[in-house]
């Protein structure tokens, strides 16, 4: 269904600037599209997708998960081969237990030798020897301590786990695979961020803008819906259909959006029961916004409140105040006066 909305352009001329004559306007008929006559046909995915892999070299010995499992926040995903990681662990931990005796030989040692100093029977200098002997067990240690820390760190890095709830979307090695660090095994997309992708033209993105609010439903199940919300647009089009990827934020969506289904986008009805207006012809747009409504009836200009919707480029949704088939100024509006008087309209 289509609605008529006057949208007037007032004429400046000195003419009537000085005589306080009504001034002629100037005034085109717009054609209001339904917003539901514009739809697009899209495809869920998700706002959070990545390869994961592991940080380290080996060979993958086991992937418990496949393609379009769904996982949980820490479930296991794949591992790598632990045996030698296995070995650098326990050499490691001989490795403490070497540096755990020689500390405490060296302790005993320079005990001993304080003893005999307060005694007078040794001399400084074996205390010194003694003090430094104490200091490089002491490093020693450290040392075999944060080898084998680094020993269960890599140990604990030949598991790879899943770090969000999410669905496994693609496979990239198998058992048996040798990885290089950071190779990646597979890919994860979480399930907690859907968002709805589809190509729009530059026609059609002229009147779109972050956070103008859509209706999905599943061409499945058309009866199954959805809102979501305008969240971004791709800088660059694409170069054979000259089309933008357009990304809308899924809110709250039943149990039949998943990953890779295709539905059906229209802007939202509540946001097509607006009209559009150029964002010069707002009166006080951050503050009250109005506009200037012609009245036919006494050819005078009258204030109107409006509301405000959506941002659309250099254009403004008008969500509340106005009717269809209104004229409303579109330029000269700060020179206007409530109750002021105007000419007919003039055909542009």
């Amino acid at each position: 269904m289509k609605h008529l909305l006057w949208l007037v352009l007032l004429a400046a001329g000195p003419a009537w600037a000085d005589t306080g004559a009504p001034r002629p306007v100037v005034s085109e008929i717009v054609e209001l599209q339904r917003a539901d006559a514009a739809a697009y046909v899209g495809t869920v995915t998700a706002r959070i997708e990545a390869d994961l892999g592991f940080p380290l070299l080996g060979t993958v010995a086991a992937r418990p998960v496949d393609r379009g499992d769904l996982v949980a926040v820490g479930d296991t995903l794949a591992q790598l081969d632990p045996e030698e990681l296995e070995a650098d662990r326990r050499a490691a931990e001989a490795g403490i237990i070497m540096a755990d005796a020689q500390l405490r030989s060296a302790r005993d040692a320079r005990d001993r030798a304080e003893a005999l100093v307060a005694r007078a029977v040794d001399s400084e200098t074996r205390l010194e020897d003694a003090e430094r002997a104490l200091a490089g067990a002491e490093a020693q240690m450290e040392q075999a301590e944060a080898t084998l820390a680094q020993a269960r760190d890599r140990l604990k890095d030949a598991t790879l786990t899943a770090p969000h709830d999410g669905v496994i979307t693609e496979i990239h090695a198998e058992p048996g695979a040798t990885l290089s660090a950071g190779e990646p095994v597979l890919r994860l997309a979480a399930t907690d961020r859907l968002e709805v992708e589809i190509d729009v033209t530059e026609r059609d993105l002229a009147r779109l803008a972050p956070g103008t609010p859509f209706d999905v439903s599943l061409i499945a199940q058309p009866d199954l819906t959805a809102r979501a919300t305008l969240d971004r647009i791709d800088p660059e089009a694409d170069r054979s259909t000259r089309t933008r990827r357009v990304h809308l934020a899924l809110a709250d969506p039943p149990g039949g959006f998943r990953l890779g289904a295709l539905v059906r986008v229209r802007p939202a009805r509540d946001a097509a029961s607006g009209v559009s207006l150029p964002l010069a012809a707002i009166l006080a747009p951050g503050d009250a916004p109005a506009v200037w409504v012609v009245d036919r009836a006494n050819d005078r200009v009258v204030r109107r409140p409006v509301t405000l919707g959506a941002r659309l480029g250099e254009q403004v949704q008008i969500t509340g105040g106005l009717a269809p088939g209104e004229e409303v100024v579109l330029k000269g509006i700060h020179s206007l006066k409530d109750g002021q008087a105007v000419g007919p309209q003039v055909q542009p």
